[in-house]
Order: structure tokens, then sequence, then C-alpha cells
């Protein structure tokens, strides 16, 4: 599965959340899900986890990003609003 998809309002970013981590921070790719695993410090109480997570993306890959699936799930799909795939990649390291 592909982590990273383009679509008309900017990128879809594919992701996996472990809350209540150490550190925000994202972790690589995850092998068997196919997905970006990311570590959030924030616990997954009432939304706190999706709001961090939005938060963390949005000062990472300096662009608007918003939760478009997976409000109660760990596998969560983000938009990266006006941003290329190629770009997101980039902004990402990868």
């Amino acid at each position: 599965m592909k982590f990273l998809r383009e679509t008309k309002g900017g990128t879809l970013l594919l992701i996996y959340v472990q809350p209540k981590a150490k550190k925000n921070e994202v972790e690589g790719i995850d092998g068997w899900r196919g997905r970006l695993k990311v570590k959030i410090k924030a616990p997954p109480v009432d939304g706190k986890a999706n709001k961090e997570v939005v938060k963390f993306f949005s000062k990472l890959l300096n662009a608007e990003v918003e939760l478009v699936k997976g409000q109660t799930s760990r596998e969560k799909n983000l938009l990266v609003k006006g941003v290329g795939e190629e770009e997101v990649r980039k902004r990402l390291g990868l």
C-alpha cells in the first residue's frame, strides 16, 4: 500500500498513530500496514491525539492539514492541502 496519494485538493497521507509516546516523531514506514508510522505524546482521549496529529503534521509540512478519515482509529488519513505528493515526500525527508 502506498502511503501518499495525490488528489485534487492536495496529497492524502496515510498514517498509523501510536499515542502516549515519549515524544512526537515520524518513525518510518510500517511495513505490515504500508502506512507512515507516527508517535504522538497525546493520549487517545477526547480527540487529543487527533488534534496533536494535525498540529504536528501542519508544522512539519508547513501546510494546512485536515484529518479526513480515522477519527476513532489508529489508522488515519490526512489531507495535506495544496501540496503535491513529491513536495510532501521531500518535506518528510523521504
